[in-house]
């Protein structure tokens, strides 16, 4: 017997409540704005500049005393965190030290990471620093530069893409899914305060590949029953097609947050924040594939009247399969 997680036929309105959930995703974006303008993302290094060391320690970090030990290096604000993974032993604790770039250098110096470790191996004689990542200011603006111009590439070539694919109104409906997507991303982040960093940006792009793909196989399978049902009002077209697509869609989304969640669990903490985005990008990219594109493309309408080689192709493929 085969698992069903959605019946092979379905018929569900999936417009019955558009209206709740076109503004429920408005409000959900207009507030995950006003948390990147009051709150902001908390950048890492990629973005910040200076450096990170990353402390490894059988004794259980106090965050306390390591900012104690290093508050009088006069090197300005220094951020401290511990790190908790489920895959850490029980002897070995994690911290995060952040040290911004100083007035004047382009990076941290040896010599100020030396200050800072022997400061820090007051704690634990035998501390370990298995990582150290440093990013200048100037690398870190370009870096900041590149990110937005990568995914607002990214936006406007599956724009032109869907244009040709299919319609400008088809075109329309999945850019405006991509852009809830992202805003709802960072939002996210904005509230948990994650880490945002380059790994996050690769996972913003992966995000806006997954979501047009779900999106444009709800699209192809619009633009086949509208030529397979030409009295039908647009409405009910759309849900035909929602709803014939929905156990692929629910099948292939369950499978992605399978192997997601595991990875969240077993992945460690260096990873997490990209599976994180990744994990929410999926829940919220198949939402926004059937209540925004979807939404957004009933109510520009699509034109109607297919050309007769076009009737004529579609009526042979119709005939064929039934």
């Amino acid at each position: 017997m085969r698992l069903k997680l959605i019946p092979s036929e379905t018929n569900l309105d999936f417009f019955k409540y558009s209206k709740y959930t076109l503004w429920g995703s408005l409000g959900a974006m207009g507030l995950s704005i006003v948390l990147l303008l009051v709150v902001g993302l908390n950048f890492g290094i990629d973005f910040q500049g200076g450096t990170v060391i990353r402390t490894q320690s059988t004794i259980t970090v106090d965050v306390g005393e390591y900012r104690d030990r290093v508050s009088g290096l006069g090197l300005g604000d220094i951020s401290i965190t511990e790190v908790f993974d489920p895959t850490f032993a029980d002897d070995q604790n994690v911290a995060l030290v952040r040290i911004k770039v100083q007035s004047g250098d382009e990076a941290v110096t040896k010599e100020t990471l030396e200050l800072v470790q022997n400061a820090l191996k007051g704690v634990d004689p035998n501390m370990q620093f298995p990582l150290v990542e440093s990013v200048g200011p100037k690398v870190s603006g370009e870096l900041i530069q590149k990110a937005v111009l990568a995914v607002l590439a990214a936006i406007l070539l599956v724009l032109i893409y869907i244009w040709f694919r299919f319609e400008w109104q088809f075109s329309l409906g999945a850019v405006a899914a991509l852009v809830h997507d992202v805003i709802l991303t960072l939002g996210i982040f904005s509230i948990f305060q994650i880490k945002f960093d380059l790994a996050i940006i690769a996972a913003l792009l992966t995000i806006v590949g997954y979501s047009l793909n779900d999106t444009v196989v709800v699209f192809d399978r619009v633009r086949e029953n509208l030529r397979k049902f030409k009295k039908r009002k647009l409405i009910d077209v759309m849900n035909l097609s929602i709803n014939g697509t929905l156990s692929r869609t629910v099948m292939t989304s369950v499978t992605t947050l399978l192997a997601l969640i595991t990875l969240i669990i077993f992945g460690g903490d260096v990873i997490r924040g990209f599976v994180f985005a990744m994990t929410w990008g999926v829940v919220v990219g198949t939402y926004s594939s059937v209540f925004i594109a979807g939404l957004i493309l009933y109510k520009l309408g699509v034109k109607r009247d297919w050309s007769k080689n076009e009737d004529v192709e579609a009526t042979k493929f119709t005939s064929k399969r039934n």
